[in-house]
């Protein structure tokens, strides 16, 4: 789907990473957690700063790269992005119903730009309703035709390799 549109794997898992919620990520750890060698991952944060998709801003010396919600283009981009993982009117029912939800990220094949079928999500937050996401899951299967798979935590390990669709 999207990977006919645009060739380069790595510039898809930043255009998913960057556009699917208010991300932002420097260099290396978004090497790290893409799996990808720095080198390929600058060159195309570097294309995508040049066609103005991408902002950054120094922290130290460090440079962070973010979404640049200026862009004429980013409500598109941004609905792709959400097209594509399928989750858009999936994360909004599934926040305003399953209770606490402190945050919601999106793991394994999707957040790398891998269209397999099955969507696997981490949501965070206490007394999460269990039944409802049985629900949804079946929602989701019948509306998008994707498997959800959903593992809950209660506290944020902070060490999820994933895209966060929701929280800060």
């Amino acid at each position: 789907m999207l990977d006919s549109l645009v060739t380069s794997k790595t510039r898809i898992k930043l255009l998913l990473k960057f556009f699917s919620h208010s991300n932002s990520g420097y260099l290396r750890s978004l090497a790290k957690d893409f799996d990808e060698s720095t080198n390929s991952v600058r060159v195309e944060l570097n294309r995508l700063t040049e066609a103005g998709l991408l902002v950054t801003e120094e922290e130290g010396k460090t440079k962070v790269y973010k979404a640049n919600q200026n862009h004429p283009f980013f409500t598109e981009i941004k609905n792709m992005v959400s097209k594509f993982l399928g989750l858009d009117d999936l994360m909004e029912r599934i926040v305003k119903r399953m209770g606490e939800v402190e945050k919601a990220y999106i793991v394994g094949d999707y957040a790398q730009g891998i269209d397999s079928g099955t969507v696997q999500m981490v949501l965070v937050g206490k007394n999460l309703d269990k039944d409802y996401l049985d629900f949804i899951r079946d929602k989701t299967y019948e509306k998008v035709n994707r498997k959800v798979e959903v593992e809950i935590l209660e506290k944020d390990p902070e060490t999820i390799s994933g895209i966060l669709v929701y929280g800060k």
